[in-house]
């Protein structure tokens, strides 16, 4: 099951977060179609949170065709957006994984590690296009 974690400095409003943690965990295969995502009730306890800003969240992914709520049972997912990864990408990751790994023991925190991607990705998406 997904745990959701928020950021203070991701400039994203809370339930936009929940939403883009739940494509995130699709894409990369963490969450498959028939998956339970968390009661709202979960949510709440673990983040101490609004019960509507994660039914907004919900309503978002349901509007997508990604998730869909089934009353008395809970909220699944309906649709994956996980690929398999080529070689590339499969290489791509471990160099990934690897940078994450040296950027926390050099002491970075997670909000500083995605500062950071965040920035990285912007400036690749510029130089591409």
């Amino acid at each position: 099951m997904i745990a959701f974690r928020l950021s203070t400095t991701s400039g994203l409003s809370t339930y936009l977060q929940i939403a883009q943690q739940v494509r995130q965990a699709l894409r990369l295969g963490t969450l498959q179609p028939g998956d339970q995502l968390p009661t709202v009730k979960e949510v709440v306890g673990a983040l101490a949170i609004n019960p509507n800003t994660v039914l907004k969240a919900y309503r978002v992914l349901e509007s997508e065709g990604l998730i869909q709520g089934r009353p008395g049972q809970g909220t699944f997912v309906i649709r994956s957006l996980h690929r398999a990864p080529s070689p590339q990408q499969a290489a791509l990751r471990r160099g990934l994984d690897a940078w994450v790994r040296e950027a926390l023991h050099s002491g970075l925190d997670p909000d500083a590690l995605d500062a950071m991607f965040e920035a990285a990705l912007r400036a690749g998406q510029e130089e591409v296009a």
